[in-house]
């Protein structure tokens, strides 16, 4: 597990200065702490910050081959590079390291850039091939590592966070407009946008080739879609899908440091949890975050699923004081994400790099198996669009008016976020349940400037194409096609690899081998979803491994009672992020707007929770990283 950064300058007479990429280097230190290096070769630089997981004796990167004109830098790792070394081995290759990060470099030269097909695992990685002139910059399927990159008519520059790349002098700082609409939409910014103008992210699946001073960018890997066909049973997909899940942990058990896993005391931490204490000849080591409120706490579930598999359970209780925490989750996200279990992921992250250095998580089975409430609420807009027109016209009045309940989730607050959405464009499907700005609330925020900046674009524009990519396939699996390409990307895998790699802790998600996933993608939906149950699939495949309160409790999703802490404990943070003075100095947004939200929620008529920190989370970033 690495940080990874580079330089191309376009002119070959000029020179990339061991100074410049040396500092993009030592931005990611938090990546890995362990060791650093360096390759320049003229108008071209690759370097790396290096986590001892594999090969921790001679694993040191940047890599070469046997004639040392191909070399790589690698973040990630490649599960299956036992068995790529030995067919390479057979196919005439040498080797100087037992590290996956040289299986990689002699699979390019044995079949290219299809080699990126023979890995299983977790990457982004830059190759230099001096033979050619040519850059090769690769990113895993579903996105689980990190890739940005800066483009103009001199320069080239990539780095595993954007913070790498704002290293470089030439790389100008200014605020991405729709980036910042895409954020306080969705609270999170959906690929290739980043919120740095010219700084974009390589999507997951994709391929980056810089050769003959001409860059393209290549898909390489989708997913499919069910198809007309046999049908198998559901014994048959329950133990396909159970041996699929053992292959994947397995695979990621590898590691010559110590590891653990993420226990949330959900179906999908659980079972990761439930295969590995058959695997592991000692105690598995779990962890696990509670809070104070009970409607927030998890952690007797947590607990009831450590006792069962007798591991060595570790847990915390959060408090409000994690105020104190904003400067360090912001350093290191680099970009602004509104999800607030960005708090519970830095400290969880926390305590288990007190233990191990590796953990395995959960991520994933929501998106796979439909676990989502929006699923839910997806198929309940089909009875409620064919109430009459007026009930559904005097419904938001009504729902507007009632005070939302201070628990995490209850029935008066999820009636009022399904109504909200239900009155919004049934082209955004379920997007409508997690959006945060409609047109009219955009115009309302948006200063004259930012709206003209805009010209009429809209964030939800960007992610809708998602849903139309997958016309064949079934409502539910375009929906799950959409969240795999935006909301677990950019917002779940990013808060998972920066509140992780902050305490130079790697994560492995088993759900997200990309053979789980391609499987789950032919899982017909009737099995995802049987009536209101969720992960039904999944559920079934666990029945007689885990606990029934386990696998059919309701599902609470990781988060924090942001809302009420804004109301109390954190509102002189709020008062003073957002006050009037910095807002109207900012120029941004609408201060009497931003005035009434607070007024609102304060007073408890109104939850714009996710609206204030979202904008709280912009002037944290902005203070730190656009000024």
């Amino acid at each position: 597990m690495c940080g990874i950064a580079g330089l191309l300058y376009f002119d070959p007479q000029k020179r990339v200065e061991f100074d410049t990429l040396k500092r993009m280097c030592d931005a990611i230190i938090h990546r890995g702490p362990d060791d650093d290096g360096f390759h320049v070769d003229g108008h071209v630089g690759i370097g790396m910050r290096r986590l001892k997981v594999i090969d921790l004796a001679t694993g040191h990167q940047p890599i070469s081959n046997e004639d040392g004109r191909i070399w790589i830098v690698f973040n990630g790792e490649v599960y299956n590079f036992p068995e790529l070394r030995t067919e390479l081995e057979g196919k005439g290759h040498t080797f100087s390291t037992h590290t996956d990060t040289e299986a990689i470099i002699h699979a390019y030269e044995e079949f290219g850039d299809d080699c990126v097909h023979r890995l299983n695992g977790m990457f982004s990685f830059a190759i230099w091939d001096s033979r050619h002139s040519r850059v090769l910059i690769a990113r895993d399927r579903l996105g689980v590592k990190p890739l940005y990159y800066y483009q103009d008519a001199s320069l080239f520059a990539f780095g595993s966070e954007i913070k790498a790349i704002l290293q470089c002098h030439e790389v100008p700082r200014s605020l991405n407009y729709d980036a910042l609409d895409a954020f306080l939409t969705f609270e999170y910014i959906p690929a290739p946008l980043s919120i740095v103008n010219g700084i974009q992210k390589l999507p997951p699946g994709h391929l980056l080739i810089i050769q003959n001073g001409k860059t393209s960018v290549k898909q390489y890997w989708d997913m499919s879609y069910p198809v007309a066909g046999p049908v198998k049973t559901q014994s048959e997909l329950e133990e396909e899908l159970y041996a699929l899940l053992e292959d994947s942990t397995k695979l990621r058990l590898i590691s010559d440091v110590p590891l653990g896993a993420f226990l949330s005391g959900g179906v999908d931490s659980s079972t990761i949890v439930q295969i590995m204490a058959n695997m592991m000849d000692q105690p598995v080591k779990t962890f696990s975050i509670g809070f104070d409120d009970a409607s927030y706490n998890e952690l007797e579930y947590a607990r009831k699923v450590a006792k069962q598999f007798g591991t060595e359970h570790y847990e915390l209780t959060i408090q409000p004081e994690i105020v104190n925490l904003v400067d360090h989750f912001c350093k290191f996200l680099d970009e602004p994400l509104g999800d607030v279990s960005v708090f519970p992921t830095y400290l969880v992250s926390q305590l288990a790099k007190q233990h191990v250095t590796v953990v395995l998580s959960g991520d994933g089975g929501d998106e796979l198996f439909a676990g989502y409430d929006w699923y839910v609420a997806n198929q309940l807009d089909g009875v409620y669009q064919k109430l009459p027109s007026f009930v559904r016209r005097i419904l938001p009045i009504i729902v507007q008016a009632v005070r939302p309940s201070s628990q995490k989730k209850g029935l008066i607050n999820k009636i009022k976020r399904f109504v909200e959405g239900a009155s919004l464009d049934p082209s955004l499907q379920h997007y409508r349940w997690s959006m945060f700005l409609t047109d009219l609330t955009r115009h309302q925020l948006y200063s004259t400037d930012v709206e003209k900046s805009l010209d009429g674009r809209k964030a939800e524009d960007r992610v809708v194409r998602y849903l139309g990519a997958v016309k064949e396939a079934d409502p539910l699996w375009q929906q799950e096609y959409a969240d795999l390409k935006t909301f677990l990307v950019d917002d779940v895998l990013m808060k998972v690899d920066r509140m992780s790699m902050a305490h130079s802790l790697e994560a492995r998600a088993p759900f997200l081998d990309y053979r789980v996933v391609e499987f789950a993608s032919r899982v017909p939906s009737q099995y995802k979803m049987r009536g209101r149950e969720t992960k039904w699939i999944l559920k079934q495949c666990m029945e007689k491994k885990l606990p029934h309160d386990i696998l059919y409790r309701k599902k609470e999703g990781f988060s924090i009672p942001m809302k009420n802490w804004l109301r109390q404990e954190l509102r002189p943070l709020m008062e003073d992020t957002l006050s009037g003075d910095r807002i109207k100095k900012d120029g941004f947004f609408n201060n009497q707007y931003i005035e009434k939200l607070k007024a609102e929620h304060v007073s408890g008529r109104v939850n714009h929770a996710h609206q204030l920190w979202s904008l709280m989370v912009f002037h944290f970033w902005k203070d730190k990283y656009l000024n």
